[in-house]
């Protein structure tokens, strides 16, 4: 079989919150290939909840661990595809990872493998089968169109 093959095209776009306040998306683009498959029925969502700006952005420190976190849970996934980093949300108080994977079992391995150098961080996870990728949907149509912007 085949090695599938993931999209590392990005994009960011601002969105607002539920109570208005600024939240910056990144999604990941082409996941179609993902999707077909029917094996990544489950969405895992880990948030962390920080000590937040007057943007309800998080300090330069923060940011530096949460990029040093996306990186190496990237690079744990590309290896070995059991997840797929769909999506991040970061605003008003809060960084989401939303993950879609084949396993959770395996998932919560992998994930605790790759923390394992960094500092214990307040993460909170939740779990629920999203088969036909509906928060992935949702999440595209805040993608701005080139010329949208």
């Amino acid at each position: 079989m085949a090695k599938l093959t993931i999209s590392d095209d990005w994009w960011t776009a601002p969105a607002e919150g539920d109570n208005g306040r600024l939240i910056l998306v990144t999604g990941r683009r082409g996941l179609e290939n993902v999707m077909a498959t029917g094996f990544y029925r489950y969405r895992v969502e880990v948030t962390w909840q920080y000590e937040e700006d007057a943007k309800g952005l998080p300090a330069y420190a923060d940011s530096k661990i949460m990029e040093e976190v996306t990186d190496a849970l990237n690079g744990c996934f590309n290896r070995d595809p059991v997840a797929v980093l769909t999506g991040i949300y970061t605003g008003d108080g809060e960084r989401n990872w939303v993950f879609y994977t084949r396993s959770l079992h395996i998932f919560q391995r992998k994930f605790n493998e790759v923390m394992t150098p960094f500092p214990t961080l307040p993460l909170q996870f939740e779990a629920e089968e999203d088969p036909d990728w509906q928060e992935y949907h949702e999440m595209c149509q805040c993608e701005v169109a080139e010329g949208d912007e």
